[in-house]
């Protein structure tokens, strides 16, 4: 039977684990050692989920090779704050446009820095902020809740599914709603925490590592990385300017000049740049990424085979 809201059944992220002993019991040493191996158990859950978070990863991809299509993460609390960390990454990393993002935060931006523990009940406010996106079947949603019951998550997900989005939920209490709402449920089956209901330990960390695994397997699903390098990110800086040097030098074997060369020609595209060193032109480089979709592998293979 699934857990609701208002299950009087405790959920295992709540309860103290029995063969334990308290946090507050211990000496320096046990504390560490029993905080990490609680952490451990994040690892372990996630291993176990790998057939859900691929699954999750492949439906998204099918979804998301569309130009207009947009993924979208919802989550409360601990989970909202993970979800943030995830999402906000894709741009600087992948250059996934800010347009086809967007993080569904449980009280909103406050809740960044400020807990807003009563947001995650307001079923209201989820509905509306979906509705506003006009969802369609190209869009993904993602939901998070440790608890697997989080009204706002729960309520996001619902409206979701009647806009025929995909919807992802990840929880870490299993035969809950957050699961029996998504289309792909992924179960992080973490357990009782070292510090009872504080999901932001073991059930947070797991969270963090499977969002971790989807966004990067999701965005090599989608051409966004070519022969283990970051192909698609965002220059922006001394740093990825020397990053993208690199990345150039390694897959065409050219030297630093031709690859600084051929960044300052591209404007810094990482993608244009790699088939500017190996010889084409900027417009053909335009050209070549245009007729494979902007997949730099494929473009990249075309042009040597060509040549």
């Amino acid at each position: 039977m699934a857990l609701s809201a208002n299950s009087e059944i405790r959920p295992n992220t709540e309860a103290h684990d029995l063969d334990s002993p308290f946090l507050d019991s211990l000496d320096d040493g046990a504390l560490f050692d029993a905080l990490l191996g609680g952490q451990a158990k994040a690892i372990d859950a996630v291993k176990a989920a790998q057939s859900p978070i691929m699954n999750a990863v492949l439906a998204a991809a099918a979804r998301l090779e569309k130009p207009s299509a947009r993924l979208i993460y919802c989550g409360a609390g601990t989970s909202g704050r993970v979800a943030l960390l995830d999402g906000v990454e894709l741009n600087p990393t992948f250059n996934w446009p800010d347009q086809r993002l967007h993080i569904l935060m449980a009280g909103g931006t406050a809740s960044i820095v400020k807990a807003q523990e009563g947001a995650e009940d307001d079923e209201a406010a989820a509905a509306r902020a979906v509705g506003e996106l006009g969802l369609d079947e190209n869009d993904v949603v993602i939901g998070l809740a440790a608890s697997g019951t989080t009204p706002f998550v729960v309520a996001a997900l619902k409206a979701a599914n009647r806009s025929g989005a995909l919807t992802i939920g990840i929880a870490n209490n299993g035969r809950t709603p957050v699961l029996d709402e998504a289309d792909v449920p992924v179960f992080l089956d973490t357990g009782s925490e070292a510090l009872a209901g504080s999901t932001r330990l073991a059930a947070g960390t797991s969270q963090k590592i499977a969002l971790n695994i989807f966004s990067t397997a999701l965005m090599v699903r989608l051409g966004k990385v070519y022969r283990g390098r970051m192909i698609d990110m965002r220059v922006t800086n001394r740093k990825l300017r020397s990053r993208a040097l690199g990345i150039v030098r390694d897959i065409v074997g050219c030297d630093e000049q031709t690859a600084l060369e051929a960044l300052e020609a591209s404007d810094y595209d990482v993608k244009r740049a790699i088939l500017m060193a190996r010889g084409a032109g900027r417009d053909e480089a335009v050209a070549l990424l245009d007729t494979h979709g902007g997949r730099i592998s494929e473009a990249d293979q075309d042009w040597m085979s060509r040549n």
